[in-house]
């Protein structure tokens, strides 16, 4: 007869073994191998730099921008002005945009949005200029767009443009501000109307702004470009009224910044995929 051996299993799994289960199965229950700790720190630092795109994302949607179609001196533009509603409590009703006095605007054209109500206000300019050789003493100073109803009133999700046609612009060089007021249902005013000065950081509720550049292929005045513009500005009345546009974000390149921020999510739910599935070889 030959005496058996019994070879006894472990009373309890080391801080590096195997815990044995009654199966027979074998579960890693030790510290995460340099592979696993180096995939878990990735998604951390993922994870990190996702959170800071969409912080980035937050900030970009709330500053009221301008967007001119052309800068050139002498000529005519269409401004865009990008406005977001930022108040979580309340409604945008009314924007109002300042137009230069130092160097003014002889010609200013609004293009309709649907459900607001567009005014051109005209006044003395602080003092005479001569523009184009001819003196002035009053100009556009000031034009508003205010809400027909509550329908038409900006929420938090949604944002709208406003265009102007305007001209003639300045000399070449010349940095045209164009302070925006924003007015919300509640009453609360929020004024866009600090200049951004270069070298420094852009400060807390910037101005709308843009800087003006040299003519090409017109005369010292930029006459042919006058012109030209001029007679595509005067079908801007003619054009279908804009509707409010609903998003998180305030422009195209808000999204832009959302749709990376996306992109680095699907990163990471990469990684977290991959680190499972090297857990489940190691088991």
């Amino acid at each position: 007869m030959h005496a058996s051996r019994t070879t006894p299993l472990p009373t309890g799994p080391s801080s590096n073994d195997a815990a044995f289960t009654g199966t027979g199965t074998a579960h890693w229950t030790g510290p995460a191998s340099r592979p696993a700790r180096r995939t878990l720190r990735g998604i951390s630092a993922l994870a990190a730099t996702s959170g800071l795109l969409l912080a980035g994302a937050g900030a970009a949607s709330a500053h009221v921008s301008v967007d001119p179609a052309s800068t050139t001196e002498g000529g005519y533009s269409q401004l865009t002005f990008s406005v977001p509603s930022e108040s979580t409590d309340t409604t945008t009703n009314k924007i109002e945009v300042a137009l230069p006095t130092e160097t003014p605007f002889t010609s200013v054209r609004v293009k309709p949005v649907e459900g607001w109500t567009s005014e051109v206000i005209r006044g003395d300019l602080p003092e005479s200029i001569e523009v184009d050789g001819a003196t002035l003493t009053e100009a556009p100073l000031t034009v508003i767009w205010t809400a027909d109803d509550e329908e038409h009133q900006l929420t938090a999700q949604q944002y709208q443009t406003f265009s102007l046609s305007v001209g003639t612009l300045p000399e070449a060089g010349t940095t045209v501000e164009l302070p925006v007021t924003q007015s919300y249902a509640d009453g609360t005013v929020r004024a866009w109307d600090e200049p951004a000065i270069e070298g420094e950081e852009e400060p807390e509720n910037p101005a709308p702004s843009f800087i003006t550049t040299a003519s090409e292929g017109t005369d010292s005045h930029g006459a042919a470009s006058a012109e030209a513009t001029d007679e595509a500005a005067a079908g801007t009345s003619e054009l279908e009224p804009e509707q409010a546009a609903t998003t998180t974000d305030a422009s195209g390149t808000v999204l832009g910044w959302i749709g990376l921020s996306a992109g680095v999510l699907g990163l990471l739910v990469g990684a977290l995929a991959l680190a499972r599935t090297r857990g489940q070889r190691q088991n």
